[in-house]
């Protein structure tokens, strides 16, 4: 992998870091704000699978679709087939709480935001166990 692809590769990665670091914060905030935490749960994992396939020397479409992305990572590495269901919990919190409505509609749980935050880990873990030590943020 050339030095431009990998520092691209470690700008996806470091990202992803950032944004899951981010949700720990947040939730883990007195009175946390689980509406933008969760959100960053989702971002950790869109940018782990994006970076993969920068990886595969992809471009990376430009959607918050994390189980979309997933499928066009199997195709290079057919494990990823193993993390459809958690790209597709995790793909609505990009969205989904992050204008206002009904209250009760648009904050989630302590215990939805703890799930997306174990599958969105998940997925940033499987990504880095694919990738070089190199690209490690």
């Amino acid at each position: 992998m050339d030095d431009t692809r990998l520092a691209l590769l470690r700008s996806w990665l470091t990202k992803a870091a950032s944004d899951l670091r981010g949700a720990r914060i947040l939730g883990s905030a007195d009175d946390p704000p689980l509406d933008t935490a969760i959100y960053h749960c989702q971002q950790t994992a869109e940018k782990a699978v994006k970076a993969f396939l920068v990886s595969k020397e992809l471009s990376p479409e430009k959607t918050h679709d994390i189980r979309r992305l997933t499928l066009a990572a199997a195709a290079h590495e057919s494990s990823f087939h193993e993390l459809l269901d958690l790209a597709a919990s995790l793909t609505p919190y990009a969205w989904e709480f992050r204008y206002p409505g009904d209250l009760a509609e648009t904050y989630p749980t302590r215990e939805e935001f703890d799930e997306a935050l174990q599958h969105a880990q998940t997925i940033y873990d499987f990504v880095l166990n694919l990738l070089p030590a190199e690209a490690h943020p």
